[in-house]
């Protein structure tokens, strides 16, 4: 069977759409409608006119798909696609955190449950998250969740003091400096980009730091450079289509591993014929209780108005 013309045949036939992260596996990028970063992948949810969202991802993407889409119907691939970063703000923990700080408003980044967004004010991406947080008036204190280095990184380029909450992605702490150094050497000249969920020491060698999408954006506007990526390997497959002539190596990771590189198990769970399974059984399907879906699309609705 020809899974690739199966899954379009299925899309066309169910009126469905194909939403897909950068870190996915190429093969599901190249069948999705629509490839892009939290904050691109969450405006494509928002305004779908699809009964069915497959959503290529991990679950708090799915979630925030159907937080948007209360009556369509939100597929994932693989429940197992879950996320380090979310895992580790608790909604218990977060909501004694949260009454410990009574008069703060609270920023939520979107790699969190829907019980943590429910909780908040505003949720945002890395793409938008110094517009969030410079759109809170100065005298207004807050609460940065879940991820600490994203937050201290926004604290450091804003001058606003932020409550964190100490969470963080395991990828994305998994660079090793002295590697990334090392490769540097090794590659004179080279441009280091990295994502801001990265740890400090590897944000302070980098000449670019952005979001998933910033980063691709840069390097085709800077075509002629060669780049060290530091972020999930899944980026490479995209930002290689959009410049085929241009040197693109991985950012090392901590752990000697196959690609040598730092990849995220939860995104590379989902797999073609996974993702053929759920088109064609609709399942398994992504619900979130009413209370807490009404509660979390406040913050979201807000972070997409000021995102236009």
């Amino acid at each position: 069977m020809d899974l690739k013309k199966e899954i379009l045949r299925l899309k066309k036939e169910k009126n469905a759409v194909i939403l897909a992260h950068y870190y996915q596996v190429p093969e599901i990028q190249d069948v999705a409608d629509y490839v892009g970063d939290s904050l691109g992948l969450s405006q494509k949810a928002a305004e779908t006119d699809a009964d069915i969202i497959v959503f290529a991802g991990v679950h708090f993407m799915a979630e925030t798909a159907k937080i948007l889409n209360p009556t369509k119907t939100v597929v994932l691939p693989d429940l197992k696609a879950g996320c380090s970063l979310a895992d580790s703000c608790p909604p218990d923990a977060f909501k004694a955190f949260k009454e410990k700080h009574p008069d703060h408003l609270v920023i939520t980044y979107i790699n969190c449950s829907a019980e943590i967004k429910a909780m908040s004010d505003i949720v945002c991406t890395s793409s938008n998250a110094l517009k969030i947080v410079e759109s809170v008036p100065k005298e207004i204190p807050i609460i940065f969740a879940p991820d600490k280095n994203l937050g201290h990184y926004i604290s450091k380029i804003s001058g606003r003091d932020l409550v964190l909450w100490d969470g963080s992605c395991i990828v994305h702490e998994a660079f090793s400096i002295d590697k990334l150094l090392k490769l540097y050497s090794e590659h004179p000249g080279s441009k280091i980009i990295a994502h801001p969920e990265s740890e400090a020491h590897i944000l302070d060698a980098a000449n670019y730091i952005g979001s998933t999408a910033g980063m691709i954006n840069y390097v085709k506007e800077h075509p002629e450079e060669k780049f060290i990526v530091a972020t999930e390997a899944g980026i490479l497959h995209k930002m290689q289509q959009d410049v085929p002539n241009t040197l693109l190596i991985p950012a090392p990771a901590e752990e000697d591993n196959t690609c040598a590189c730092s990849e995220c198990a939860f995104m590379k769970v989902n797999t073609l014929q996974k993702l053929y399974d759920c088109l064609l059984n609709e399942s398994p399907q992504i619900e979130v209780p009413e209370p807490i879906r009404k509660r979390a699309l406040i913050p979201i609705e807000r972070m997409l108005e000021l995102s236009k």
